[in-house]
């Protein structure tokens, strides 16, 4: 058995990132920078408010209680076509420009008007640039606003689109097929014949896949043939950049991946037994007509999905030029017993992790840990990681795998 991380090592290693394409703003988002963008303009575009209210020159408001003739007002998106002077002040809105001669705006809620709204009494003393955005106080035109590597969520594609870009260098996701095999598999509804178990792995994944924004594509399923196999993933390396497989790793009588892997990827293809649990055996190589990498996942689902999130996820993050491959590891506290015995091992067991009254994330067993009880991974939003031992004894600390932070409950009730 080799580590877990030895074998990460070896996947990384072989799955280059994928190189960039220019795509359009409104197809960038979720992808990862392959440039660095400058400004050419300032964002404010010209010096604004920042609040419903009166400009004025901050000068005439030391004074308590400043009387100020009303000379015009100004709307967001409006050109100013009057400044102002000593003893004037101008009704402006947020967002509108800063008229020439007005250096701070008092908000409208310390003001109030007298003589039908031709005067107005200003409330505070204010200091010069009262409740005004500069011009290029975000970003001055030469500025470095974001770098290769940066993953661009929304906030990102706000600021882009300020700036006026329309076009930009990233990543691309890569697309992955997703083959499950066995001559046990059945994918049509109604009874299924003696011996047929429905395939879970192929549905699981492709769904997984979508979660984490990668494009995949449904290679169906295929039996324990050592030529249909090997036809099929040719045929798939053409289009596809990397293909997950399920089944037909481990060391049956009928378990061929290693068999057709050896004779496409050549002296890539590595055969290996994890030392984890579940998801033990492993199959890995890179078909040598395409480069394109073929991950062999175990055929157990919670096996299939374990090896997901420890190889599969992290090596397609780094085809998509991710700097952080992994989901979140966290220190938690075990509600109850979490189990193990030693056997040189790395254990992760399917969890509920919760944030408890104390503001302490919490983890209980989600359901049974056989690796073909795929209820209680479905159950689960985290994989507590045991390392070699007895495992955890309730209040211990364990390190967990969240896997879903949206699905993480908490005790507090207290209103937003």
């Amino acid at each position: 058995m080799i580590p877990v991380a030895q074998a990460r090592e070896l996947v990384l290693s072989a799955c280059r990132t994928l190189p960039p394409t220019r795509v359009s703003l409104g197809d960038a988002s979720g992808r990862v920078l392959a440039e660095t963008l400058r400004s050419t303009v300032a964002v404010p575009p010209f010096t604004n408010s920042s609040m419903d209210g009166y400009a004025v020159q901050a000068a005439d408001t030391v004074a308590p209680l400043a009387r100020l003739r009303v000379v015009g007002s100004l709307m967001a998106g409006d050109s100013p076509t009057t400044g102002v002077s000593t003893g004037e002040s101008i009704r402006i809105m947020t967002g509108a420009p800063l008229p020439p001669g007005a250096d701070a705006v008092c908000m409208v809620e310390r003001t109030r008007v007298e003589d039908g709204g031709s005067i107005v009494i200003i409330e505070d003393s204010l200091p010069p640039g009262t409740n005004v955005r500069q011009a290029g106080s975000d970003i001055a035109p030469g500025d470095e606003v974001f770098g290769p590597g940066t993953y661009l969520g929304p906030a990102h594609m706000g600021v882009l689109a300020s700036l006026g870009v329309d076009g930009l260098l990233v990543h691309p996701f890569p697309t992955v097929g997703v083959l499950s095999t066995g001559d046990e598999l059945a994918t049509a509804a109604g009874a299924l014949s003696p011996g047929k178990i429905r395939d879970a792995n192929r549905p699981g994944l492709l769904a997984q896949l979508g979660a984490d924004g990668f494009g995949a594509v449904d290679l169906g399923t295929a039996g324990d043939d050592e030529a249909a196999l090997s036809a099929l993933l040719k045929d798939a390396a053409v289009t596809c950049d990397v293909i997950v497989t399920s089944g037909g790793v481990s060391v049956g009588d009928r378990d061929l991946m290693h068999v057709v892997l050896a004779s496409l990827c050549g002296p890539t293809m590595r055969s290996l037994q994890i030392a984890i649990r579940p998801a033990k055996p492993f199959a890995f190589g890179v078909i040598e007509a395409t480069g394109t990498p073929v991950l062999g996942l175990p055929g157990n689902p919670v096996s299939a999905l374990v090896s997901y999130e420890l190889l599969v996820r992290p090596a397609l993050r780094s085809m998509a030029g991710c700097t952080v491959l992994d989901r979140p590891r966290l220190a938690a506290v075990a509600d109850g017993d979490l189990p193990r015995r030693p056997d040189g091992k790395l254990h992760l067991l399917r969890v509920m992790a919760h944030i408890g009254a104390d503001g302490v994330l919490r983890v209980g067993l989600s359901g049974g840990q056989e690796s073909h009880l795929l209820r209680s991974m479905a159950q689960a939003n985290a994989l507590a990681l045991l390392p070699d031992g007895d495992g955890v004894t309730a209040g211990g600390p364990v390190d967990v795998l969240l896997l879903d932070a949206d699905g993480v409950p908490t005790a507090s009730t207290e209103p937003w």
